[in-house]
């Protein structure tokens, strides 16, 4: 948010905060949300780059279009091991994915 948007809010009485604070999460849980978030964003780019439909990709690793899209959705349904295969799957290196790791939203967004 622009500093000058964030200073009128908080002037009319508004309280300005970050998701991490309006959610009360601990510095562990907003670290984890960021890398799956990194994770998802990653995933996507990789399909994309590869010019892969979500039902490709869900041939390549033996699941469904369906949950290929709650992956890229980022559902918490969907479990830190399948991204991570999913990933591995469309060709990305240990040394990509800890980049990816590394990076921050800021970076991504």
């Amino acid at each position: 948010m622009k500093q000058a948007k964030k200073k009128a809010l908080e002037k009319a009485g508004w309280k300005v905060g970050d998701t991490s604070e309006f959610l009360s999460l601990s510095d562990e849980e907003t670290a984890y949300i960021e890398m799956r978030l990194l994770l998802v964003q990653k995933l996507r780019s990789l399909r994309e780059r590869k010019k892969l439909s979500q039902a490709d990709l869900a041939k390549l690793i033996g699941s469904s279009q369906s949950r290929v899209a709650k992956m890229e959705a980022g559902d918490a349904s969907v479990s830190t091991d399948l991204l991570l295969k999913s990933i591995l799957a469309l060709g990305a290196t240990r040394a990509q994915i800890a980049k990816t790791l590394g990076s921050s939203m800021k970076d991504v967004a």
